[in-house]
This record gives structure tokens, sequence and C-alpha cells, in this order.
């Protein structure tokens, strides 16, 4: 499994409800199914990725995550998860109260703008391209890039609590110097949110 997903697989409790937005190929909920005995659904809008979902046995459905999650019931899920998708989508302050909504807490991970590698190109004048931002920004289908202080203000000011959070560099490895500066020196973030 890939090394991001597995982050999030250690934050999710066996035999809970599962709600993957943006699922890509399935792989995570497939993983928790075999591992942990949870139920869920997945969320995506690509047919490649819904018909490999659909081979892992997968409960998948179409959707776009920029028309809202209004068609799930509040509280349906103990956990929603959303995996580097966060940037993509138009409105994405409203997505994470509408997370919240259907889910008890919720999984958040991001491609953290603030690090070192982007500031650098920056500074050249230049937009970034590091290997936790591959694209140019002429094909890149981030819309929303935020940093983590970013990301904290943003929870704060929507009164989203903040339960846990890993900061982690390009390889999804979790190293003790990133704490010093995890704006600066991180390349991921992962939260775990919840209710205020």
């Amino acid at each position: 499994m890939r090394s991001d997903l597995q982050l999030i697989a250690d934050l999710v409790q066996p035999k809970t409800r599962v709600l993957d937005l943006g699922c890509g190929n399935g792989e995570l909920l497939s993983y928790l199914k075999k591992h942990k005995s949870v139920t869920g659904y997945g969320l995506d809008v690509d047919a490649v990725n819904i018909e490999q979902c659909l081979q892992k046995g997968v409960n998948v459905i179409e959707h776009d995550l920029n028309r809202g999650l209004e068609s799930f019931a509040s509280n349906s899920f103990e956990i929603v998860v959303m995996t580097e998708t966060l940037q993509s989508v138009k409105a994405p302050d409203q997505l994470l109260l509408e997370m919240l909504r259907i889910g008890n807490e919720c999984i958040v991970s991001f491609p953290n703008f603030g690090n070192w590698r982007c500031r650098l190109q920056i500074s050249m004048g230049k937009m970034p391209i590091s290997p936790h931002l591959p694209n140019n920004w002429f094909d890149t289908p981030n819309i929303h890039l935020c940093t983590c202080h970013d990301f904290e203000i943003l929870c704060n000011s929507l009164n989203i609590n903040i339960v846990e959070k890993r900061y982690v560099n390009s390889q999804h490895d979790s190293r003790p110097f990133i704490k010093v500066a995890p704006n600066l020196l991180s390349a991921f973030a992962f939260y775990r949110l919840g209710k205020s």
C-alpha cells in the first residue's frame, strides 16, 4: 500500500464505518476492509478508478466532491477520509464542515505549500515543482494550495478541533527535525479533526 495511505490506515480504528472522499482505485478501503474489518464507501469521479474499486470489492459511488455531500445523512460515518484532495476542490472550507457533519471525525492530508523547496523556488520567481507538488502551474489539479499554518487558521475559524497532526517528508516519513518547524520542513500534513 502507498505510504501515505498507511499513515491514514494507522489512524483508523477497527470495525468503524468509513467514507473515503476521492478514493482513487480503492486501495485504502480495500486494506481497511481486509485488515481492520471496516465497512464503508468510496467516492470518485474517474471511471477507471471506479472500475478498479469494483474489482477490489470496494463499495464506490460516482460523485463529484464539488457538488457537496448533502446526499449523506448527518453522523452516518465514524470517519470521513480525504487524502491529498482538499487542495483540488472548489470550496475546501465548506467540504470540511460537511465531512464533520456526516462523520464523527475526519482525516485530511494535503501537500504543504509552505515547504522550504516551494519557498526557495518562489523566491527565484517561479512556481514550485517538487516531489510533493510535481505539476507545472498550467497543468496542476491543485486550485487551493495551502500551508500547514493556513490550514490550522482555517480550522480555528471554523471551530474545528484538531485532534492529532502529523508532519512528514516527501517520502511520507516522520523525522524528529520536522517537528522543529513543520510549516517550513514538512512536505505533507496529516490531520485528524473532530467536532468542537
